[in-house]
């Protein structure tokens, strides 16, 4: 009988700790998240991405259009469409993305708003006007 037991480092992120990515061999990942967007369409030119909202709503753009979204709600975010999204009222979301998209997210969170265009350029993602 052969074993396919995987051994595998399972990580737990909660509530008002450190967001902890998870995912399986790294091809995609888990956070948590709170509040809006950067405030301006932009797009990820090669990766899929999935928000789904845990608690609050948030008002997408994506496509031309505008939705609001609650509680049990998950939007998917096809690659290149521009999208951006506003908390209209205090929210708690999970976003599911290649780990990649997920660490620049958390690296465009850190920088001042005027890097934001160098540094989505360097992760084949960019701002749409």
């Amino acid at each position: 009988m052969t074993d396919h037991t995987k051994t595998a480092t399972i990580h737990i992120s909660r509530a008002g700790e450190d967001r902890i990515p998870l995912g399986s061999g790294g091809a995609f990942g888990i956070a948590e998240w709170t509040g809006s967007g950067p405030g301006y369409l932009h797009a990820h030119h090669d990766s899929d991405m999935a928000i789904h909202v845990i608690s609050g709503r948030l008002r997408f753009r994506l496509a031309g259009e505008k939705v609001d979204v609650g509680p049990g709600s998950t939007v998917f975010v096809p690659a290149g469409v521009a999208h951006d999204y506003d908390e209209t009222m205090p929210s708690r979301y999970l976003i599911v993305a290649p780990q990649p998209v997920l660490d620049l997210l958390e690296s465009l969170q850190k920088a001042p708003r005027d890097q934001h265009p160098a540094i989505l350029r360097e992760n084949n993602a960019g701002v749409v006007v």
